[in-house]
């Protein structure tokens, strides 16, 4: 399998600095209380002191979305749009331990992080725009078909698993409880990120070793060396 963003994606969005994690032997029963604590302590620290719409992780998927020809403040990124609840609520439900975790440290970096189940994965993932063939699955079950030109994951079968780039995540690829195997991608752009991605990462890699005593694979692809196999 492989994950890749395509080389017009790269073009067009040069600051992109993505994060990639694989890991195997995920569980429905880890115990991720102290982690999902300890990162949504470090989201209070800045929330208490910033607008969610004043971080420069989520100015910058702002301006990306914008010059996808999106209206920023109708379609968010996920990382903002988990800020925004977390904010008003003060709390967000609980999932999956993973999904939950993965939730926690999209909230401390206000980075995108999006968890895929390998197994509904046909082949391999890549970010690139819609021919118009495409078709995704959303979580109420409708057929959908992504316009011509929009950002979306898609893997070898043209089935979509993200649509709007970091916008929202179709059904196809769900965590759930049998999953075991996952693809977990995180993308920023703002100045900065590829210090912010690493530290990130190493969250992850932390959390999957720590939580499930799994060794993942971790990588950060570039414009030179966009795809990761696995």
């Amino acid at each position: 399998m492989y994950f890749q963003h395509a080389p017009e994606i790269w073009r067009d969005f040069p600051e992109l600095v993505p994060g990639v994690v694989v890991a195997r032997g995920i569980t429905n029963d880890a115990d991720v209380t102290a982690v999902v604590a300890r990162y949504q302590a470090v989201a209070d620290e800045r929330l208490a002191t910033t607008e969610v719409g004043a971080f420069p992780e989520i100015q910058a998927w702002r301006r990306a979305f914008a010059r996808m020809g999106l209206k920023p403040t109708q379609y968010r990124c996920a990382s903002e749009a988990l800020l925004r609840r977390y904010s008003k609520e003060g709390s967000l439900p609980s999932i999956h331990p993973l999904i939950d975790a993965c939730n926690a440290i999209s909230l401390a970096f206000a980075i995108p992080v999006a968890v895929f189940d390998l197994a509904g994965i046909d082949g391999g993932l890549a970010v690139r725009y819609a021919t118009g063939d495409e078709t995704s699955l959303s979580f109420a079950g409708e057929i959908e078909r992504p316009g011509v030109g929009e950002v979306i994951f898609a893997d070898a079968a043209n089935l979509v698993h993200a649509r709007r780039w970091s916008n929202r995540q179709t059904a196809h690829s769900a965590v759930r409880d049998t999953t075991t195997g996952v693809l977990i991608v995180t993308e920023a752009m703002h100045e900065g990120a590829g210090d912010d991605m690493h530290r990130l990462t190493a969250g992850l890699d932390a959390v999957l070793r720590d939580c499930w005593a799994t060794a993942p694979l971790v990588a950060m692809p570039d414009a030179a060396a966009p795809r990761v196999a696995f």
